[in-house]
């Protein structure tokens, strides 16, 4: 496995979107978002799903590549909570099919969502919930800071419907933490964890990255243990993306305090063998759940669904994002909102929905889409006729590795290929052609 490591040692895009955000190019006027959004929210059977981004925290967590807003003034969530109702009216009045449809999934991010008080929360929470239905089965689920999170607020969150809860924990080595500047005690954890499984939540996840600073083998056998003892249902295993240039916090620790690629590629492979032998089973890329998850039946199913929420057991038509930075998605195209919080604040007070830019999906757009969306939930695809030839061409030297294997047009990803997922579907990514491999090694860097 080693060589095959440092064989395919290229970064490839995550693909929560095709394109990826750094090539939306044909972005689209507010009208037609407001326009895309009717159209796919018309049909009587069109499912709705919406995200919410809270973007406070605290403290800042040196790892994050997430929009945030650093600060313990909480005079700052009325106005925000309010920001975010003025722009659920402001679709509500200019998308009439939005009006009484059922919210089949509601996601709370940032940030940390618990940052508000239980008075903020509950307000936000009830200004969608009473104006869209819930759907036979709906899915609400909340990102949380054990280390910020009050059982009030978990308690409130089930009363309102939330049966998922995602944990930010990334690892439970004490000088790891004080690296990332997240010293977060197991205790905090456990008893998070524990308290919301007594309240009725159903499914708990853990969000764990390797690739940290000071990361060895033994750290990482000591996080899993101590996963392990609490066995969340589900669990994000993310690769920490090293990009001081875009998130200047990053510049506290150095590269040389970063695992090199090899040891990082052996991070995962070690964490992810554990897993495994807990019971655990991989769904698509970074995500592994236990057998009696919906996740994992969702996947069974052929059910599960992937946007910029992440994996999802049901898949929907529409995603609508609301607050500073909050994507969303319709088949045709995506938009994304104002990132930093107060300019989207002064947008809506001045009437104009806070749209900063977005992409409209070529025909080709939506193949390729349709196409990394198969491959990231089934780990295989039929190709199109059109396409088989690049495709076959584009992975051949993974084809010899073992990584691939062809039934007919159908691409199907080896048990030994699931950790190059990424780089196997950029065999669809028109954008990436140029990153084609030359000879045996991808030559370009993404």
């Amino acid at each position: 496995m080693k060589h095959l490591l440092q064989k395919y040692d290229t970064p490839a895009p995550r693909y929560t979107s095709y394109p990826t955000v750094p090539y939306w190019t044909d972005s689209p006027s507010v009208e037609e978002c407001i326009e895309s959004l009717e159209t796919h929210l018309s049909p009587k059977e069109s499912k709705l799903a919406m995200y919410l981004h809270i973007p406070f925290c605290e403290t800042l967590c040196t790892f994050c590549g997430c929009n945030t807003s650093i600060t313990k003034n909480h005079t700052v969530e009325e106005p925000y909570v309010k920001a975010i109702k003025t722009e659920l009216e402001m679709y509500l009045q200019n998308v009439p099919s939005l009006k009484g449809k059922e919210l089949s999934e509601l996601h709370l991010g940032g940030g940390s969502p618990t940052y508000l008080s239980d008075y903020n929360l509950q307000s936000t929470i009830e200004s969608i919930l009473n104006q869209l239905p819930p759907s036979n089965d709906p899915q609400y689920s909340i990102e949380v800071d054990p280390r910020r999170t009050r059982i009030s607020q978990l308690k409130l969150l089930h009363n309102l419907g939330f049966k998922r809860i995602s944990l930010g924990v990334q690892d439970f080595d004490p000088e790891v933490q004080r690296l990332v500047n997240r010293t977060q005690p197991f205790a905090l954890t456990e008893n998070i964890t524990l308290e919301a499984r007594s309240l009725g939540f159903n499914s708990v996840n853990f969000d764990l990255i390797y690739g940290l600073p000071k990361q060895s083998l033994n750290s990482m056998l000591y996080t899993m243990e101590k996963t392990l003892e609490l066995k969340p249902d589900r669990i994000a295993f993310y690769s920490y993306a090293h990009v001081p240039w875009i998130k200047a916090s990053q510049r506290l620790f150095t590269e040389a305090d970063l695992p090199d690629p090899t040891l990082k590629r052996e991070l995962y492979e070690t964490g992810r063998s554990l897993l495994e032998k807990e019971g655990y089973r991989e769904i698509g890329m970074d995500h592994f759940a236990l057998p009696h998850d919906k996740l994992w039946k969702a996947f069974h199913s052929k059910q599960l669904h992937r946007n910029f929420m992440g994996y999802s057991d049901s898949k929907t038509d529409v995603m609508l994002g609301l607050g500073s930075s909050a994507i969303s998605e319709t088949p045709n195209l995506f938009f994304q909102n104002i990132k930093l919080e107060m300019k989207y604040r002064k947008s809506l007070l001045d009437g104009k929905l806070p749209i900063l830019r977005g992409h409209k999906l070529s025909n080709s757009d939506r193949l390729r889409k349709l196409l990394i969306l198969e491959l990231m939930t089934s780990w295989e695809v039929k190709v199109p006729s059109d396409l088989l030839n690049h495709t076959k061409d584009f992975l051949s030297e993974m084809e010899k590795d073992k990584l691939v294997l062809w039934n007919k047009e159908t691409l199907c990803v080896t048990e030994l290929g699931k950790p190059f997922l990424r780089i196997i579907a950029m065999a669809f990514d028109e954008k990436l052609q140029s990153s084609k491999p030359a000879g045996p090694v991808f030559s370009k860097a993404i």
